[in-house]
């Protein structure tokens, strides 16, 4: 087995994916306009916190006159105690958003015009291509991203060694998926591990039918015939072509990720938040990355992330746009790529990201975050998207145990919560 090797360059602590949602604390205030500005965000630990205290320094440094307050909660609460503070009328005036969950609280938010972002210090160049894309709904900017995140391929160098397998390579098709996993299928581990999580299960099936499961209108379309085909090809891996175990229980949601970091698989899909952490896995083994392979379409993937806007009825915009532009201004940014601990959404700041990498897995990282990234399409949702996933993943588990079909469940889902 290869030797494991450090993969930061510095002795930064790397925040996991609860720094990509968001945080609201005993109640948001939306500012009182005398200087105060309430900024709500996410943290599930404290290295969480100690790095939005060092982001919150930047921003004070940079807004000497204003009384920036941070507030968080973890990230299984924050939603809940957002409904509260939206429907009472006490958002904060900065409150953190996570992009996959936008179009449910898009109401929330004052729309950001070129003139606001100028307020702001911002400008749409500063952002990544697609970027912006996290925080846009219905044609209008709701907000500014802080990291991008898309879905990768990781794969267990030293399972697939063992096998004979052949070796991802970005660019790969899905022939050349099917054929690693089948080769690296053995009667000690799986060759996939299949997932219940949103995108963990319905990135490939997204990548092998070019079409998301909602369409271009806004509305709800699991039915698509080209998602259903590729949807059911993905549920295959288990029932059909043997290469997944199925999932042992709905409420173990990060079955396929835990079945790969634990060396039981051989590739599992997770996003790019967890790159440093599997290439630093516990279990030991040789980590790898791609990109999704590519079916007819090419190779399709989303680009995901998390933000911050501006509530509506906040008292005082332009303070709040000024620590806006703190929060994704260049200091915060380079602080939060040079770290490792996400992948930033300002495009001059990204490079800082891979210099954070021993140089051992630098170049490789690089790359597949390059192909990754090359051609993504912003993600499109309902205002029923949370309620349509947690729907589905109980109904996944029936799917991968050969109990039902998964043109039935997503017709069912359809049904339920299409318009």
């Amino acid at each position: 087995m290869r030797k494991r090797t450090p993969l930061l360059a510095g002795t930064a602590v790397l925040a996991t994916l609860g720094l990509a949602a968001c945080g609201s604390g005993d109640g948001g205030s939306a500012g009182s306009g005398d200087g105060t500005i309430v900024w709500d965000m996410w943290a599930g630990s404290q290295s969480d916190t100690d790095a939005l205290n060092e982001t919150l320094e930047i921003v004070e440094a940079e807004n000497p006159d204003l009384d920036v307050r941070l507030q968080t909660a973890p990230w299984n609460d924050y939603f809940t105690k957002l409904t509260t503070n939206l429907s009472s009328g006490n958002l904060a005036c900065v409150t953190s958003m996570n992009g996959q969950r936008l179009s449910t609280y898009a109401d929330a938010f004052e729309p950001l015009s070129d003139a606001d972002l100028e307020t702001a210090g911002l400008s749409r160049d500063d952002f990544a291509p697609g970027a912006l894309d996290i925080m846009t709904h219905d044609g209008r900017l709701l907000g500014v991203p802080f990291d991008v995140a898309t879905m990768l391929v990781y794969y267990n160098k030293d399972l697939l060694e063992a096998a004979g397998a052949p070796e991802p390579e970005n660019g790969w098709t899905f022939d050349d998926f099917e054929a690693t996993a089948k080769a690296a299928t053995t009667d000690a581990n799986a060759g996939f591990a299949v997932g219940l999580g949103e995108f963990q299960w319905m990135a490939l099936p997204i990548a092998r039918s070019g079409q998301q499961p909602v369409d271009e209108s806004g509305a709800l379309a699991l039915t698509d015939p080209s998602f259903v085909d590729a949807a059911t090809w993905y549920s295959g891996l288990v029932t059909d072509q043997q290469v997944a175990l199925p999932a042992a229980s709905a409420a173990d949601t990060g079955w396929g990720e835990n079945q790969y970091s634990g060396g039981n698989a051989a590739m599992a899909v997770d996003g790019t938040w967890n790159a440093v952490s599997y290439l630093g896995n516990d279990a030991g083994f040789d980590a790898g990355m791609v990109n999704m392979p590519a079916g007819e379409n090419g190779s399709v993937s989303l680009v995901l992330g998390s933000g911050y806007g501006i509530a509506k009825g906040c008292e005082d915009k332009e303070a709040a746009l000024q620590v806006l532009g703190s929060l994704v201004g260049k200091a915060a940014q380079d602080a939060m790529a040079s770290s490792g601990r996400s992948y930033p959404a300002r495009a001059e700041s990204q490079p800082l990201y891979f210099d954070s990498l021993d140089a051992s897995v630098r170049d490789e990282v690089k790359a597949t975050f390059d192909a990754a990234f090359a051609d993504v399409e912003g993600q499109r949702s309902t205002t029923t998207w949370d309620q349509v996933n947690t729907a589905l993943q109980p109904n996944l588990v029936s799917v991968y145990n050969g109990q039902a079909e998964m043109a039935d469940v997503l017709e069912q889902t359809q049904q339920q919560f299409g318009e």
